[in-house]
C-alpha cells in the first residue's frame, strides 16, 4: 500500500531537520511507536502498538534511518513480527524537508506491507484517512516539541484504530458533504 502526503509544519527548515536526526525524539513524536534499543550507525530496534477493536498487535522489529543532509531528505526502512498475533509488517519511507521561510514542507512517502490477521484490517481508504490523522498528530506532537509547549500532545502508547475510526468517519462524511456543497 503506497501512501504518499505532503503536510507544513510551522517551524523553519533547519530546526525540523534537526529533529529528524534525533531519532529517539521523532520516535517519540509519532503514536504508538518506542525506540527500544540503539544499535548505532542509524539502525534501531523498537515496538509499534496498535488496536483495531478487540484486535491488538504490539509490533517488535527493527528500522534503519539513512537522512541526507545535502538534500534535507532521508530514508527508512523497517519490518516488524507481532509475535502474539503472527501479523508482519514492512516499511519503506522516504521524506524531504522543503525550505517555506518560518515553516517547512514535509514530503512523505511510504510503501507499507502488511501480512497476517492485521492485514484484514488494511482496507486502503481506511488506512489512507488513519495515515492522514496519525501524520496530522505526528506533525503536531513535532510543533509541540520544537516550540516547548509543556502542554504539548503527548506520544500516544498505543495506537488505536477504534479511537480513530469516528476520526475517519468524520473526515470521510466532512469530505462527501464538500464534494455536495
Amino acid at each position: 500500500m503506497q501512501i504518499k502526503q505532503s503536510v507544513l509544519i510551522n517551524r523553519p527548515r533547519e530546526e525540523v531537520w534537526l529533529l529528524f536526526q534525533d531519532i529517539p525524539a521523532i520516535a517519540g513524536c509519532m503514536p504508538g511507536a518506542a525506540l527500544t534499543r540503539d544499535d548505532g550507525d542509524g539502525a534501531y530496534a523498537g515496538t509499534v502498538s496498535i488496536k483495531l477493536g478487540p484486535f491488538k498487535a504490539a509490533f517488535e522489529g527493527e528500522v534503519t534511518h539513512e537522512p541526507d543532509p545535502a538534500t534535507f531528505s532521508g530514508k527508512a526502512e523497517g519490518r516488524g513480527v507481532d509475535k502474539k498475533g503472527g501479523s508482519r509488517s514492512r516499511m519503506t519511507m522516504t521524506y524531504a524537508l522543503a525550505d517555506k521561510g518560518e515553516a517547512t514542507d514535509l514530503a512523505l512517502d511510504a510503501d507499507i506491507q502488511l501480512s497476517g490477521p492485521v492485514a484484514q484490517f488494511g482496507r486502503p481508504g481506511v488506512v489512507t484517512e488513519t495515515a492522514k490523522l496519525l501524520i496530522q498528530q505526528f506533525v503536531a506532537n513535532i510543533e509541540a516539541k520544537l516550540g516547548g509547549d509543556d502542554a504539548a500532545p503527548a506520544s500516544v502508547k498505543e495506537l488505536s484504530a477504534l479511537k480513530l475510526g469516528g476520526q475517519v468517519v468524520g473526515a470521510s462524511v466532512k469530505r462527501w458533504l464538500g464534494k455536495e456543497s
